[in-house]
């Protein structure tokens, strides 16, 4: 993410908090590297992963033992940083189209997709101007530890959702706001095991399910979960759980089948 995003008209407004877009940008280049500062990230992927294609192999009726199950299904990850969620779903047959507020994020993202041989829209800018654009509707949104970081997180989310395709689904991936989280996701992770760099979240910032189900409220979608993540320090794995007191899951969808 880049405080430098690319202009927006004057009636635009948007979402993205310029100081966590400079934060991300400053370690751009590291994205890549499993035992870098994005390393926590590279262990935490196949749980997300397997967790995007179990719901959207249910959603849209698709044959998981196929090569690319996904094929002719539209999906946009929202705040990809450097696509290591990107470049999966396009080899499982999504066309994918991939924002970032940082052109550094992009950068990077690009370069990689391309010395992968994968094609893939990589696009600096935010969710308010896609949606300006018209882009969508999407079948698959992903908006996965990004509305933590955010300015405003309710509109940030409404965005997005408005450009769900009718039958589509948002997955939303975050942290909750408890002394848990505060405890292991920020002081522990940050201070203690330095799997992330000093200041990389704001606890204050972190998001309970009924805030985000409160965000949704009196709009025309409809949102399910949360759906814990948990981490073994035995096993090093990241895995569903029923505790999501720190990491968490929810499903957002249309309620009122307009595109």
């Amino acid at each position: 993410m880049d405080s430098a995003a690319a202009p927006q008209p004057p009636h635009l407004t948007h979402s993205i908090d310029p100081e966590d877009v400079e934060r991300f940008s400053r370690i751009a280049a590291e994205w890549w590297d499993p035992k870098g500062k994005f390393a926590p990230l590279h262990k935490f992927n196949p749980v997300r992963l397997a967790f995007i294609r179990d719901e959207a192999l249910g959603r849209f009726n698709r044959d998981g033992a196929a090569r690319k199950p996904f094929e002719g299904l539209k999906l946009l990850d929202i705040g990809c940083g450097g696509g290591l969620l990107s470049e999966p779903m396009r080899r499982l047959g999504f066309a994918v189209t991939a924002v970032d507020a940082s052109p550094r994020n992009i950068a990077t993202a690009s370069t990689h997709a391309a010395e992968q041989g994968l094609d893939i829209d990589f696009r600096a800018g935010t969710a308010e101007q896609l949606e300006a654009e018209g882009a969508g509707p999407f079948d698959v949104i992903l908006n996965m530890e990004v509305i933590e970081h955010v300015a405003d997180p309710g509109e940030f989310l409404r965005t997005c959702a408005r450009m769900l395709s009718p039958d589509g689904v948002m997955i939303v991936a975050t942290l909750n706001r408890t002394l848990k989280a505060l405890a292991l996701a920020k002081i522990g992770a940050e201070y203690v095991l330095r799997w992330l760099p000093a200041g990389t979240h704001d606890w204050n910032k972190f998001l309970k399910p009924e805030e985000l189900r409160g965000f949704i409220e009196g709009h025309p979608f409809a949102i399910e979960g949360p759906f814990g993540v948990s981490y073994n320090p035995l096993t090093g794995r990241w895995d569903r759980s029923s505790d999501s007191d720190i990491n968490y899951m929810m499903t957002v969808t249309r309620a009122d089948g307009r595109p």
